[in-house]
């Protein structure tokens, strides 16, 4: 009976041995590309899968999104200011056959790739476009690597620049011509009331200057209001047209 036991147990080990190697169970988000005898066969999963042992081996691929961080680059700005940038990108493998086949470790391929990107995008812009239009500059470099990848398998989903670090006297320049700016409006704004107030000014005195009357009843109004004040000083209004006509009198005095 022994002698049977020692006989067979072999022979069970080799057949478990045999089905450990020949079935494989694939997860939802893992995808298997399969080679025979080292030639590309077929993608398959999720689920159980047979192989053929020594004859095919498989290759796992997981399908979920993955998030890459992209190192600290330096970057100088089209406008010559040097900075310091990061960002994160999104992507997943979409055909896990050409992750496996066109590249050989398309991690790797996609973070270099990333970074020359990167440094070569913001190198064609100012500072003032680094800080104040990501969102443009997120699409255009997104639109670059998800064209590149494209050969590998991959789709770049999104591209985030996290960090624009900047040196301090930089920040300083840039306090200083914020502070300039906000002048410069603060000026432009006065302009434009000033312009706007004797532009009201010349509209209500062309529409007194119609009925004479209006003018008299301007300056009672005017009285009144200086007189509720309780103050002591008289303030007599003296139409400007009796000015010119006593200077035309005086002239013709004058001359005669």
């Amino acid at each position: 009976m022994f002698g049977n036991v020692a006989f067979y147990l072999p022979i069970i080990l080799i057949g478990i041995l045999f089905l450990a190697s020949a079935i494989k169970v694939l997860r939802e988000y893992e995808r298997g590309v399969v080679f025979t005898l080292g030639r590309y066969t077929s993608t398959k999963g999720p689920g159980l899968i047979i192989l053929i042992p020594v004859i095919q081996q498989i290759v796992r691929v997981d399908l979920r999104t993955r998030v890459l961080d992209v190192p600290t680059q330096d970057v100088i700005s089209h406008d010559n200011v040097s900075v310091r940038v990061n960002a994160v990108i999104y992507f997943r493998v979409l055909d896990p056959e050409k992750s496996i086949i066109q590249v050989e470790d398309f991690m790797q391929a996609t973070s270099e790739l990333a970074q020359t990107t990167l440094r070569s995008v913001l190198g064609k812009h100012e500072l003032d476009e680094m800080l104040s239009e990501r969102d443009k500059l997120n699409a255009d470099i997104q639109g670059i690597l998800d064209t590149q990848t494209d050969a590998w398998g991959i789709k770049v989903a999104n591209v985030e620049i996290k960090h624009v670090d900047i040196d301090e006297s930089m920040i300083r320049a840039i306090a200083r011509q914020a502070e300039a700016e906000r002048e410069r409006r603060a000026k432009i704004i006065n302009a434009e009331g000033e312009q706007q107030a004797a532009q009201k000014l010349l509209e209500a005195a062309e529409i007194l200057a119609r009925q004479p009357e209006a003018m008299q009843l301007r300056y009672l109004g005017t009285l009144n209001t200086i007189a509720g004040e309780k103050n002591s000083t008289i303030v007599f209004p003296f139409p400007v047209e009796v000015g010119k006509m006593l200077a035309r009198f005086d002239e013709d005095t004058k001359k005669d």
